[in-house]
């Protein structure tokens, strides 16, 4: 079963392909995807990896978290599934609500 993880602590100079790379070294890794800034495509300094197995993420979790990569300390954990909230459309029916 493919298991996701979380990475903290990036460098901002570090791309996609050189994580999926870094990560690949210690399971197998079917994606790799460091989160960017939508109007500078900067890094954000996270991302995402998802491996094949869960063993897999085991084994990069023990072998990346809490290591330096590039002088930047790394945190490496399980990608936590939180539930989205579909309903409030960013406060729309609050704003019904006003008499203008």
């Amino acid at each position: 079963m493919q298991k996701s993880l979380f990475v903290a602590g990036l460098d901002y100079s570090i791309t996609s392909t050189e994580l999926q790379d870094l990560f690949s070294a210690h399971g197998k890794v079917t994606s790799a995807k460091v989160i960017t800034d939508k109007f500078t495509s900067q890094s954000k300094g996270f991302g995402f990896v998802d491996t094949e197995t869960q063993i897999d993420a085991e084994n990069c979790i023990k072998a990346l978290n809490n290591t330096t990569y590039k002088n930047r300390s790394l945190v490496v954990k399980e990608k936590e599934d939180k539930p989205r909230s579909g309903g409030n459309f960013g406060g729309y029916r609050n704003s019904q609500n006003r008499s203008w």
